[in-house]
């Protein structure tokens, strides 16, 4: 009973407000997880961030929630470190970037693309910088143009629930964007756009080192993945980005418009929880 009710609970802080009982009248209770196997490293707040603190368990405390449904898990695209370059007579100056101070005081100043004109604030992430899990959503919006933080409107009050139902607060994950800069009207990112601003997000990643990447939306995966794929086909699979696990669902944004897409993300991301846990899947 106290899994079944922990089980509702989360449901509720995604925002569920019906339950379809299984035939009998009860749904059977989801099996309590098992102990986390792994320890993740002290909590440390970004240099100059505000953050509000969580009231939520440690990040390897797994919460008492039922584990999805014991079927296969697909394996989906992989992403392979690049190979050295051949050209002993080039670098990349994102790429020799020591901290992730060093890549956002870049960002600031960059004019890699056309957003750079219309901007506000550059929105590079913030978080642990040693985070076991990274959250990589598609661009900023109109709030974290003004403020310069990522996911704070209400896709990012949503985020923060989503992140605690699975027994995250949000200082103790990675937040980030695949572009750092707003792009007109909230549209998708321009391929080009994308690949201007990529060189950074690809930095931070190997500069934070996490256990498992979460996408969130059909950009984020795309861009991380290399790939044109519809969110379906992304979707339910375990993907490897240069040796990381990652899991691609929908984006916060998207679940305001369609809740009915709260159940999916449910289980994509209890699946983020179970690899970060180290469990087999």
């Amino acid at each position: 009973m106290t899994s079944l009710r922990r089980y509702l609970e989360q449901l509720m802080e995604l925002g569920e407000r019906e339950l379809v009982l299984e035939r009998g009248g009860q749904r059977p209770a989801p099996a309590p997880r098992e102990a986390a196997r792994a320890t993740a490293a002290p909590t440390k707040a970004p240099a100059g961030a505000s953050v509000a603190t969580a009231a939520a368990q440690p990040a390897d405390a797994a919460p008492n929630a039922g584990r999805p449904a014991a079927t296969p898990v697909s394996r989906g695209i992989t992403v392979e470190p690049p190979a050295s370059s051949a050209d002993l007579f080039t670098t990349d100056p994102i790429a020799a970037l020591p901290d992730l101070a060093a890549v956002a005081a870049m960002i600031a100043q960059c004019t890699r693309c056309g957003l750079a004109h219309t901007r506000q604030h550059t929105v590079p992430g913030e978080g642990d910088p040693r985070a076991g899990l990274v959250v990589v959503g598609e661009a900023p919006g109109a709030t974290e143009d003004e403020t310069g933080r990522p996911f704070v409107g209400r896709a990012g009050q949503l985020l923060n629930d989503i992140l605690r139902a699975i027994g995250f607060a949000r200082e103790q994950v990675f937040i980030m964007n695949v572009l750092k800069c707003r792009p007109p009207n909230n549209r998708d990112p321009e391929p080009l756009e994308a690949a201007a601003c990529s060189p950074y997000l690809h930095r931070q990643i190997a500069l934070i080192g996490p256990r498992v990447i979460l996408a969130m939306g059909r950009p984020a995966g795309n861009t991380l993945l290399a790939t044109n794929s519809s969110l379906a086909d992304l979707r339910g699979k375990v993907h490897s980005y240069r040796g990381v696990p990652l899991i691609v669902t929908y984006h916060p944004a998207a679940l305001l418009r369609n809740p009915n897409w709260k159940r999916p993300t449910w289980d994509d991301v209890r699946l983020a929880r179970r690899i970060y846990d180290g469990e087999t899947v």
